[in-house]
């Protein structure tokens, strides 16, 4: 595993340059968002989401959420109807994940055997530069081993595949992000917004900007 330290508000292009040739090669990249850290791999790859799986040892009916460098990164991945667009208009960048209906093209296990992804937009500009230099969607899932608390320093990354460094290729480390809760989960069903996953965002507030 190559270690690459990064200023988190100033991201160095020459880092973000070498992950983005890994992940353009199927590698795996572990990277800062404004949550926890992440793992990245080129979601059109079915090597590479298979790679990301057996790094985590993750269970293969469990999908994998995506983020993006902007709303319009994110519509390559997936499809925003007008109420998904006022939420990601209110909240992104920050810690509120979507979930919709995908476009074609994804690996078939990125989706755990559904029809939809999960995407927001991250409040860090290491992950934003990540996926702006990539020039699509990456995988977002925490940077842990399945059932282990999630990393939010680099050190703890690398504490959490100190077995299986084979596994990951390169950690972005921006030292300490804000850890906490999760990104608040939501998806726009018929019957109006769903609540999936409680989070950073409060779900009075989600309504609201809806209202």
């Amino acid at each position: 595993m190559l270690t690459l330290s990064i200023t988190a508000n100033l991201p160095d292009e020459t880092a973000i340059v070498r992950a983005v040739d890994v992940l353009r090669r199927g590698g795996l990249v572990a990277y800062p968002t404004d949550t926890l850290y992440g793992l990245a791999v080129d979601p059109r790859r079915d090597d590479a989401v298979a790679r990301l799986f057996a790094a985590k040892g993750r269970d293969a009916s469990s999908a994998v959420p995506l983020i993006a460098s902007s709303v319009d990164q994110a519509g390559e991945a997936a499809i925003f109807g007008e109420r998904e667009l006022q939420l990601a208009r209110a909240f992104w960048p920050g810690p509120l994940t979507i979930v919709l209906p995908v476009k074609s093209g994804l690996a078939a296990a990125l989706l755990g055997g559904g029809t939809t992804v999960a995407l927001r937009v991250p409040a860090h500009a290491v992950a934003r530069a990540l996926a702006a230099a990539f020039d699509f969607p990456i995988t977002a899932t925490s940077a842990n081993r399945s059932g282990n608390p999630p990393a939010a320093t680099g050190a703890e990354v690398a504490a959490a595949f100190e077995t299986a460094t084979d596994l990951l290729d390169v950690l972005l480390d921006a030292g300490a992000v804000t850890g906490g809760p999760p990104s608040t989960i939501v998806e726009m069903a018929e019957s109006g917004p769903r609540l999936v996953r409680a989070g950073a965002v409060a779900w009075n507030r989600v309504l609201e900007s809806l209202e």
